[in-house]
Protein backbone atom coordinates (compact mmCIF):
# COMPACT_ATOMS: atom_id res chain seq x y z
CA UNK A 1 0.00 0.00 0.00
CA UNK A 2 1.23 3.35 -1.25
CA UNK A 3 1.06 5.97 1.68
CA UNK A 4 0.89 9.59 1.65
CA UNK A 5 1.26 11.80 4.61
CA UNK A 6 0.67 15.62 4.74
CA UNK A 7 1.28 17.09 8.26
CA UNK A 8 -0.33 21.08 9.05
CA UNK A 9 0.40 23.25 11.62
CA UNK A 10 3.67 21.14 13.23
CA UNK A 11 6.34 19.17 10.91
CA UNK A 12 6.45 15.69 10.60
CA UNK A 13 9.14 13.67 12.29
CA UNK A 14 10.96 10.64 10.83
CA UNK A 15 9.32 8.43 13.91
CA UNK A 16 6.24 10.37 13.14
CA UNK A 17 6.27 9.61 9.71
CA UNK A 18 7.22 5.59 10.80
CA UNK A 19 4.70 5.14 12.77
CA UNK A 20 1.95 6.35 10.74
CA UNK A 21 3.48 3.98 7.82
CA UNK A 22 3.68 1.18 9.86
CA UNK A 23 -0.23 1.40 11.15
CA UNK A 24 -1.50 2.09 7.74
CA UNK A 25 0.56 -0.80 5.89
CA UNK A 26 -1.11 -3.26 8.85
CA UNK A 27 -4.53 -2.92 7.21
CA UNK A 28 -3.14 -4.34 3.64
CA UNK A 29 -4.02 -8.06 5.38
CA UNK A 30 -7.58 -6.82 5.09
CA UNK A 31 -7.68 -6.07 1.63
CA UNK A 32 -5.61 -9.09 0.29
CA UNK A 33 -8.58 -9.48 -2.47
CA UNK A 34 -7.67 -6.23 -4.32
CA UNK A 35 -5.35 -7.24 -7.17
CA UNK A 36 -4.95 -3.31 -8.04
CA UNK A 37 -2.39 -0.79 -6.24
CA UNK A 38 -4.24 1.49 -3.08
CA UNK A 39 -3.10 4.37 -1.74
CA UNK A 40 -3.56 5.96 1.51
CA UNK A 41 -3.43 9.94 2.07
CA UNK A 42 -3.13 10.84 5.95
CA UNK A 43 -2.98 13.91 7.48
CA UNK A 44 -1.60 14.56 10.85
CA UNK A 45 -1.92 18.45 12.29
CA UNK A 46 -2.26 20.00 15.40
CA UNK A 47 -5.74 22.46 15.57
CA UNK A 48 -5.51 25.97 16.03
CA UNK A 49 -8.75 26.63 17.30
CA UNK A 50 -10.46 24.27 19.57
CA UNK A 51 -13.03 24.88 22.27
CA UNK A 52 -10.15 22.94 24.67
CA UNK A 53 -7.24 24.16 26.32
CA UNK A 54 -3.87 22.62 24.82
CA UNK A 55 -3.13 21.24 21.58
CA UNK A 56 -5.42 18.71 19.89
CA UNK A 57 -4.27 16.28 17.09
CA UNK A 58 -5.94 15.45 14.20
CA UNK A 59 -5.35 12.80 12.04
CA UNK A 60 -7.44 11.65 8.41
CA UNK A 61 -7.02 8.78 6.89
CA UNK A 62 -8.80 8.29 3.24
CA UNK A 63 -8.24 5.10 1.39
CA UNK A 64 -9.71 4.74 -2.21
CA UNK A 65 -10.52 1.33 -2.61
CA UNK A 66 -12.53 -0.13 -5.79
CA UNK A 67 -15.49 1.17 -5.53
CA UNK A 68 -15.30 3.59 -2.61
CA UNK A 69 -12.83 5.76 -0.53
CA UNK A 70 -12.32 4.47 3.42
CA UNK A 71 -12.81 7.33 5.27
CA UNK A 72 -11.78 7.93 9.11
CA UNK A 73 -11.00 10.38 11.11
CA UNK A 74 -9.68 11.32 14.59
CA UNK A 75 -9.05 14.07 17.29
CA UNK A 76 -7.05 13.46 20.24
CA UNK A 77 -4.53 15.27 23.20
CA UNK A 78 -2.02 13.11 21.55
CA UNK A 79 -1.18 12.73 18.06
CA UNK A 80 -0.34 8.72 18.44
CA UNK A 81 -3.80 8.03 20.21
CA UNK A 82 -5.40 9.80 17.65
CA UNK A 83 -3.26 7.42 14.41
CA UNK A 84 -4.50 4.42 16.16
CA UNK A 85 -8.05 5.31 16.75
CA UNK A 86 -7.98 6.36 13.01
CA UNK A 87 -6.48 2.17 12.32
CA UNK A 88 -8.62 0.73 14.67
CA UNK A 89 -11.29 2.60 12.90
CA UNK A 90 -10.39 1.76 9.46
CA UNK A 91 -9.74 -1.93 10.38
CA UNK A 92 -13.65 -2.34 10.74
CA UNK A 93 -14.63 -0.46 8.14
CA UNK A 94 -12.15 -2.51 5.64
CA UNK A 95 -13.69 -5.82 7.35
CA UNK A 96 -17.03 -4.24 6.55
CA UNK A 97 -16.29 -3.81 3.06
CA UNK A 98 -14.78 -7.22 2.46
CA UNK A 99 -18.26 -8.42 3.44
CA UNK A 100 -20.00 -5.78 1.15
CA UNK A 101 -17.66 -7.40 -1.91
CA UNK A 102 -18.13 -11.07 -0.92
CA UNK A 103 -22.07 -10.83 -1.34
Amino acid sequence: MKVTIKATNFDLTLELKRVIEEKIATLDKFIPHINTPVEAFVEVAIETRHHKKGKIYYAEANIKVPGEIIRSEAREENIYKAINTVKDELQGLFKKYKERQAV
